[in-house]
């Protein structure tokens, strides 16, 4: 996870390397497998794994091995044991080279450790594609054949209980592994096998993901209205034809790319995008195209109309307000929130804001669409 950030070494990084000031190091490392983690933490050390094809700076570290270690030693330096090494290595929580390569391993316990820690990492990576932002996103758990219900509802109650059995799993091969690594460094009576929730680093989790003394009724609140705003946020993208009903993955999300290349690729959408990139947000039912309206659609296609109202109105429910509200006040915050300040739509209003619209950054960039602002 946290794999946002493109870097441009076109023509082996020769714009950053002469840019004033840039210092490359250990390039002949740079792309390999291993593990990334961050130089100076608020928290315990966190290496996550990477693939093939990434680089590392200072403040975004990496410990470089080959590929099939990397389960193993991410497995220990998650561990009790070594975040009891660490706290007296690099007790300023500042992790050098220097503080990670003085702890002691011993690697007579791979095997063992090894399939709990492969499974731990397939765990969070399914999670993380869960959601839109990941690069290897493909679809809405909520609109997965696994969990579909015939309400939203009863869709929500399937998927939510399916987050909590990974949570468990994952809760319980992190101990396992704790216990492994403390009976074989001899640690019994230093140290305790405990993971709380809170640690169980999923997004589903939202002890992990809603930090803070709340309580279990408010986490549960919280959790359920973002998987609602994460619903209306696809609904969105398959109405601009980033997304389709028909086709995992990204459809349309390259700059120049229009309704006729998204028909190419799906010739009878179940559910079809904007034909002119510009969705209009008004606070009237003044356009049968409006993104409202058009939400309203997407849900009785996706869940039915035979219980349409008893969908939205769950749905208005758990986000706190009538769907047009939502659209009008809080849909692109939270957009731009999702996406870190980068966001993947433009919001153009009118001076006095009787009038707003969505476009789709990369057709906007085209110059191709203009809009024009009218009284009512």
């Amino acid at each position: 996870g946290n794999n946002d950030v493109i870097v441009n070494w076109k023509n082996d990084g020769l714009e950053i390397k002469s840019f004033k000031g840039s210092a490359i190091r250990n390039e002949d490392d740079y792309f390999r497998p291993g593990l990334t983690y961050n130089k100076i933490s608020s928290g315990k050390f966190a290496p996550r794994s990477k693939g093939v094809g990434f680089i590392f700076d200072d403040t975004g570290r990496s410990l470089v091995c080959i590929q099939e270690d990397i389960p193993f030693l991410q497995a220990f330096l998650s561990s009790v044991v070594a975040h009891s090494y660490l706290e007296v290595l690099a007790p300023s929580l500042s992790f050098t080279s220097k503080e990670i390569e003085r702890i002691p391993i011993t690697k007579r316990i791979t095997r063992t450790i090894k399939p709990n820690a492969i499974k731990i990492i397939s765990i969070s990576r399914t999670n993380w594609n869960s959601y839109e932002t990941s690069w290897d996103f493909t679809t809405l758990p909520l609109l997965h054949s696994n969990y579909r219900q015939p309400t939203l509802k009863a869709t929500y109650q399937k998927i939510h209980n399916y987050w909590q059995s990974m949570m468990i799993e994952m809760q319980q091969l992190e101990e396992k592994n704790n216990r492994i690594f403390i009976d074989a460094y001899g640690l019994q009576d230093e140290l305790t096998p405990d993971v709380p929730l809170n640690e169980i680093t999923l997004t589903c989790n939202p002890h992990y993901r809603y930090n803070g003394s709340k309580s279990e009724e408010e986490l549960e609140a919280l959790l359920l209205a973002d998987t609602m705003k994460e619903f209306i946020s696809y609904a969105v993208g398959c109405m601009f034809g980033r997304y389709s009903l028909d086709k995992p993955g990204l459809i349309l999300a390259n700059q120049g790319e229009t309704a006729e290349d998204y028909l190419e690729q799906i010739p009878n959408p179940t559910f079809e995008p904007d034909d002119d990139n510009v969705i209009p947000i008004i606070d009237g039912e003044w356009f049968i195209d409006d993104i409202a309206e058009r939400f309203r659609k997407f849900l009785k296609i996706t869940f039915g109309e035979e219980r349409y109202d008893e969908n939205l109105e769950f749905l208005e429910k758990a986000i706190g307000r009538d769907i047009r509200k939502y659209f009008l006040k809080n849909f692109y915050i939270d957009h731009v929130k999702r996406y870190k300040k980068r966001p993947i739509y433009w919001f153009f209003s009118s001076p006095r804001g009787s009038f707003n619209a969505l476009i789709l950054n990369s057709c906007a960039k085209t110059g191709g669409y203009s809009i024009s602002y009218y009284k009512h």
